[in-house]
C-alpha cells in the first residue's frame, strides 16, 4: 500500500512539474542576429564567432541568423529594433553607434535605453594605422608632419559619417591642429583592404578589422587610444603617454528589442553569459585585443548605457554634430 501511495505522489509531483518545465522560455524559430555594421568589420566578426559557438555548442534550439544592416551609419538597424517592440526573436549586435546615431539623426525618435540589455561582450579599442610602404611615418609626430604637409588631402577611411571613428577623427583634427579628406566605407573590412591597397592614407580602426594584415606586415599602428598599452600591442604608445588627450573605446554589447518577454531577457542573458565566460570568446578577446574582464547584464548594463549616451552627447557638443557628419 505504501508503494503505492508512494508511486501515486510521484505521479502527482511529476505531473505538477512537467508543464512547469515546458513553460520555461527558449526560442520557438530562428533569432534574427541584427549586426549594425557592415560584413568584415568588428562587429561582424564578433557576431558571426557567437552565432558560430551557439551552433556548435549546442546552446539554443533554434538557429542564430546574422544579418547586416548598416544603412545610415546604423539608423537601418536602429529603426528595424525599433519596429521590432515586443519581439523575443531578434537581437541587435551594438557598438558605438548605438548611440551616435540616434544623438545626430534626431529624427530617428529612437529611445536606445527602452531595449532590453542583454550583455556587455567586451570593450574594443582603436589604433591609429597607416600602410607600412610609408617608411617614413614611424611615430605620432612623423605623422602628424605627413597629414599637415598633405593640407587637408590626407585620406582617412572610416565607416561612415557620425560613425566612431568619424568621431575619433574629429577629435584628433581638434587636438592635433590639421584637417583631413575622410573617405566612407561600407564596413571596417573594407576600411582596412583600402589601408592596405593604399586608396586611404590612414585609418582609426579596431585591432580585429587589422589583424590580418599587421600579422601580415602590411600596415603597422601608431598609436593607440587606451589608458594604458594593451596585448597584443605593448610596443605602441597611447595617446595620452605622448600628451594627446583622447582616450576612447568601442562597447560590444547585445540588446533586444524595446518589451520583449522577462523570461526572454532572461534566457538570453544566461546564454550570453555563458557564452562570454567559454575559452573561445576569452581566447578571441586576448588574441585580438579586446578587454573582457567582466561580464555586465541587465541594470548595471542599462546604467553603463546611460553614462556612455551621455558622454557621446558631450563628445558631439565637444567636436561639433556639423564636423563629424562633414566626415
Amino acid at each position: 500500500m505504501n508503494i503505492w501511495k508512494t508511486l501515486t505522489m510521484t505521479a502527482a509531483a511529476l505531473a505538477v512539474s512537467a508543464p512547469a518545465a515546458m513553460a520555461e522560455w527558449q526560442p520557438r524559430k530562428p533569432v534574427e542576429f541584427i549586426i549594425m555594421a557592415g560584413t568584415g568589420g568588428g562587429a561582424d566578426q564578433i557576431a558571426r564567432l557567437l552565432q558560430g559557438l551557439i551552433q556548435s555548442k549546442g546552446l539554443s534550439p533554434r538557429p542564430f541568423i546574422p544579418i547586416n544592416k548598416p544603412g545610415g551609419s546604423g539608423a537601418e538597424a536602429l529603426s528595424y529594433m525599433k519596429d521590432k517592440e515586443g519581439d523575443n526573436h531578434t537581437l541587435l549586435v551594438a557598438l558605438n553607434s548605438f548611440y551616435t546615431t540616434p544623438i545626430i539623426q534626431e529624427e530617428l525618435e529612437i529611445d536606445v535605453l527602452s531595449f532590453a540589455p542583454i550583455g556587455r561582450m567586451a570593450m574594443d579599442t582603436f589604433l591609429l594605422w597607416v600602410n607600412t610602404d610609408q617608411e617614413d611615418i614611424t611615430d605620432l609626430d612623423s605623422y602628424v608632419a605627413a597629414v599637415k604637409a598633405a593640407d587637408s588631402t590626407w585620406k582617412v577611411g572610416g565607416t561612415g559619417s557620425g560613425q566612431e571613428d568619424s568621431i575619433l577623427t574629429a577629435m584628433m583634427e581638434k587636438e592635433l591642429g590639421y584637417e583631413v579628406t575622410y573617405i566612407p566605407f561600407p564596413g571596417g573590412g573594407t576600411v582596412a583592404k583600402n589601408l592596405v591597397g593604399n586608396q586611404i592614407d590612414s585609418t582609426v580602426n579596431n585591432p580585429s578589422e587589422q589583424m590580418e594584415f599587421w600579422r601580415a606586415e602590411n600596415t603597422k599602428p601608431l598609436v593607440q587610444f587606451n589608458g594604458e598599452r594593451t596585448e597584443p600591442f605593448m610596443d605602441v604608445p597611447t595617446a595620452k603617454e605622448l600628451g594627446v588627450d583622447i582616450e576612447y573605446y568601442m562597447q560590444r554589447s547585445i540588446s533586444g528589442p524595446a518589451g520583449m518577454d522577462p523570461e526572454a531577457v532572461a534566457w538570453y542573458q544566461n546564454l550570453f553569459e555563458e557564452l562570454f565566460n567559454s575559452e573561445e570568446w576569452q581566447a578571441y578577446c586576448e588574441s585580438d585585443g579586446l578587454t573582457c574582464e567582466k561580464w555586465i547584464t541587465g541594470d548595471e548594463l542599462a546604467a553603463f548605457h546611460e553614462a556612455q549616451l551621455k558622454r557621446h552627447e558631450e563628445l558631439i557638443e565637444a567636436v561639433g554634430a556639423e564636423s563629424i557628419m562633414s566626415k
